[in-house]
């Protein structure tokens, strides 16, 4: 009996030993991500003016070492600042109007101390110096660091891709996407023989004499450090121009020397075409002043602001395929990382989500530039096919808004889901020059800003006088998109109603009261009744397509 009473007490013991173990990891976690999320006041008391990032790239050792100074206006009178730099990277000292000045760390964050009180509407800068060996991603994008590669020639190939890891995981910065810099010189060494190229437009190539060269790019427009980024290889540079509507356009392409052939017949194929299409539906490219560059990356792709990142290997559609899986083969007529990651030049680099929790807003309309590109050049059936048929990836697994705070992204049906509720609104319209305008104000109101979701809502509805808190509430903040049930009547009567998880939901859609077209009607959460044509029979009562809700007979 003892032995029975010492082997639970013992389980009991474990339980609680391990109890304790999650509990103190999750509240680890939580402060980690707490201190990444979340604006406190050694975050919103200084404001981003300017960055000089310094770095020299180990590519043998997989090492890092460099600066990062950081110009800034005061918001508030203050004495301590929060700045971001992974814990496996070493802060070598910060250097504040040319002396050391005392930090401490807390996870990722980085707290300093200045010597005497800033005060408001200062400007002051301070320098971080730093090395290290940055995280190297496993699956790039998807996981963030840094990529090693090599080419067919074996010559380096490296890259990074951050966004959600963190910008801090490879370099000291305020990592948190509400405060964009104005402005940003970007300074690479790289090992001579190799190219270099990032965000911004080349200043200078500087020998530095110790088998190195430093390129220097700069970045005139405000730019979020999640798309900072860099690309060294062996690479074919050519350059062409758009004539848009702020003027002429400078285009730069940079592949891998071994595949510039193919490069330059396929991407002349998409990348003009895209830029008049979004121009038309989205308003000017939105940097014009650093131009628009595309780079073959050794990953799939990011939305580098500027500094495209092209990893789809010069094939049509996704990595070869149909991304939406739609019956006529749509997303064949096009390269989806041409198109999708260009169109984050407007949804999401322009316009930037201050908090990760709110990234549809660049998933979303990004997605849906992918139907706008087909509406362009292959008509708006094609458009309304290509998007109405990626419904078929939506899992509807959780809210695709994620947790304010915590730099916790929503659900990944952000990206369909989300542009299908987009396509819902066009729908709900029902006039497309108004939908244009729509996103082209977006653009206008919007430009260079970082925003909330509670912002585009109230742009939305303001603009289309459509009644949508609910629906927003709906489509955004719960998992499951509204249910429309009906039942056909004896009287003859259609009867209707929304079954949703938003009370007073009242979104009108349009539906089969008479075979061969569709009709608008009312439905709130309360049945309601419509006359209908006796022709219509359960079976043959339907929805319109382009409303991205399901139905139900009851």
């Amino acid at each position: 009996m003892r032995v029975h009473v010492f082997t639970s007490l013992t389980i009991v013991l474990c339980w609680l030993s391990a109890d304790a173990q999650l509990l103190a990891e999750k509240s680890s976690s939580n402060r980690a991500d707490s201190l990444r999320g979340h604006l406190t006041e050694y975050r919103t008391c200084y404001d981003l003016n300017y960055y000089h990032l310094d770095v020299k790239i180990n590519i043998e050792d997989r090492s890092i070492s460099g600066s990062n100074e950081f110009r800034f206006t005061a918001t508030k009178a203050f004495k301590v600042l929060q700045f971001d730099l992974f814990a496996n990277l070493k802060v070598e000292k910060v250097v504040y109007q040319g002396a050391d000045v005392p930090f401490k760390r807390e996870f990722n964050a980085v707290f300093l101390t200045f010597p005497n009180e800033i005060k408001i509407a200062e400007h002051k800068s301070f320098t971080v110096f730093y090395s290290g060996k940055p995280a190297v991603a496993k699956n790039p994008p998807w996981d963030g660091g840094f990529i090693f590669k090599k080419d067919k020639s074996d010559n380096p190939w490296v890259s990074v891709a951050c966004q959600g890891f963190g910008a801090s995981s490879w370099w000291p910065t305020k990592d948190h996407q509400s405060d964009e810099v104005d402005s940003m010189l970007i300074s690479i060494s790289v090992p001579k023989g190799l190219d270099e190229i990032s965000n911004g437009r080349l200043r200078s190539v500087i020998d530095q004499k110790d088998g190195y060269n430093q390129f220097n790019w700069f970045v005139s427009n405000p730019i979020n450090n999640y798309n900072v980024t860099f690309y060294i290889g062996k690479y074919a540079h050519w350059k062409d121009s758009y004539a848009g509507e702020k003027g002429l356009l400078s285009i730069d392409y940079w592949s891998l020397e071994e595949d510039s052939a193919k490069a330059r017949i396929h991407w002349d194929a998409d990348v003009k075409r895209m830029l008049k299409s979004f121009e038309h539906w989205f308003g000017p490219y939105p940097f014009y002043e650093d131009g628009y560059k595309l780079v073959q990356a050794p990953h799939l792709g990011m939305e580098h602001q500027s500094a495209v990142a092209y990893g789809n290997g010069f094939k049509q559609g996704y990595l070869g395929r149909d991304y939406s899986k739609s019956a006529a083969n749509w997303g064949l007529k096009f390269d989806y990382l041409t198109v999708h990651e260009s169109g984050h030049e407007w949804f999401g680099n322009s316009i930037t989500s201050k908090d990760i929790a709110d990234m549809w807003i660049h998933e979303a309309f990004t997605s849906y530039s992918e139907t706008i590109f087909l509406d362009s050049y292959y008509g708006d059936q094609a458009g309304s096919e290509y998007v109405i048929s990626s419904r078929k990836i939506i899992r509807n697994d959780s809210p695709i808004i994620g947790i304010y705070g915590l730099n916790t992204e929503g659900s990944s049906d952000m990206y369909y889901k989300g542009a299908n509720m987009i396509h819902t609104i066009r729908a709900l319209i029902n006039n497309d020059e108004k939908f244009r305008l729509m996103l082209r104000g977006m653009n206008k109101n919007f430009y260079h800003q970082t925003v909330t979701t509670a912002e585009i809502e109230q742009y939305i509805r303001r603009f289309t006088g459509l009644k949508l808190t609910g629906f927003f509430d709906q489509y955004l903040r719960k998992t499951a998109i509204p249910v429309l049930e009906f039942r056909i009547e004896a009287s003859g009567k259609l009867a209707y109603r929304w079954k949703t998880d938003v009370a007073k939901f009242d979104m009108p859609v349009r539906v089969t009261l008479k075979p061969g077209n569709y009709q608008l009607i009312y439905p709130g959460n309360e049945w309601k009744t419509s006359a209908i044509d006796p022709a219509i029979k359960k079976e043959t009562f339907s929805i319109d397509p382009n409303f991205y809700v399901n139905i139900k007979s009851n």
